[in-house]
């Protein structure tokens, strides 16, 4: 007869032992913490679960959801899909369509593929919004000069301003949008 018991040397029991080991090491954490860990809320990390996004690494003796870094990296992925526009939901249904490849060279390439269409997309933003400074750039470089108007200029008299600080300078669209014809 065996000195171990059945229960002791069994996969189910040694699984839980090893889970408690890792929660003791800090390796794992109960939901609670995860939310600490990710800056979440309780209720967000349920629900990612609720949606399929997210999942426990393994449960306690007492079936308490137990996480990893690996759910760290998951939370983290979720807030950048959503940072690129994605609904919960949106995420759910990309991570469900990657996980239905049978094959992970299939899923990498649809991964890839993604990762390209929203590279472009966000250096299409990058130059928006570079356009965007040099445009405020150059309204407050212009907006700087008209402090030398006298403090009881008529607003009437900015569109025609003839001011010598203005010499030569185009007024910018984005102040020139604002200005009522004089």
């Amino acid at each position: 007869m065996s000195a171990t018991s059945p229960a002791a040397a069994s996969p189910a029991a040694d699984a839980i032992r090893a889970a408690a080991q890792r929660v003791r090491n800090g390796d794992l954490w109960r939901v609670g913490q995860l939310a600490e860990k990710t800056g979440k809320t309780v209720r967000a990390l349920h629900l990612y679960e609720e949606l399929g996004l997210l999942h426990p690494a393994t449960r306690s003796k007492g079936g308490f959801r137990l996480y990893d870094e690996r759910s760290v990296l998951r939370v983290q992925w979720i807030d950048r899909l959503q940072e690129l526009g994605f609904s919960l939901k949106d995420a759910a249904v990309f991570l469900a369509d990657l996980q239905d490849h049978d094959h992970g060279p299939a899923a990498m390439d649809a991964l890839r593929a993604f990762y390209r269409g929203k590279l472009a997309e966000t250096h299409a933003a990058i130059a928006r919004l570079q356009a965007l400074e040099a445009d405020l750039r150059d309204s407050l470089t212009y907006l700087h000069t008209c402090r030398s108007c006298a403090d009881l200029t008529p607003v009437s008299a900015c569109p025609a301003c003839d001011t010598n600080a203005h010499a030569g300078q185009a007024v910018p669209s984005m102040v020139a949008a604002v200005q009522e014809p004089a």
